[in-house]
């Protein structure tokens, strides 16, 4: 029966999991880079951080720090130094309604380091 099988996997499995991560990452670098960086993240904490060097996007929930790299080296013409990844919950608001409260959507961005000298013009 299948039910009590281990899921360890051969040698030949794990490099077939290597490599579909390495394409995945390729993946991103191709024409999906813009899908990948949905919009730049404008607040008032995140403009003030961009006269450091740092620089918020929005990004989709699955995206890694390696795809967000690479997208961004294709759209902005610029090497990355580092990038961090923040999950943002959803929050509850009052509706006002007989339903009483709602779910604002969870979010995710990517606070992308830049190298001293490079910068990103938006507009």
């Amino acid at each position: 029966m299948a039910l009590f099988t281990k899921k360890g996997g051969s040698k030949q499995e794990q490099k077939a999991g290597a490599r579909k991560t390495h394409a995945r990452v390729k993946m991103a670098e191709g024409g999906a880079a813009h899908d990948l960086i949905r919009a730049p993240w404008f607040s008032e904490k995140a403009l003030l951080q961009t006269e450091k060097g740092v620089y918020a996007f929005a990004v989709p929930a699955r995206a890694t720090k390696a795809e967000v790299a690479g997208a961004i080296k294709e759209v902005y013409n610029v090497q990355p130094r580092m990038v961090h990844i923040v999950n943002l919950p959803g929050k509850k608001k009052a509706m006002r309604t007989k339903r009483g409260v709602g779910q604002r959507a969870a979010r995710r961005k990517a606070y992308v380091y830049l190298n001293a000298g490079d910068t990103i013009q938006f507009a």
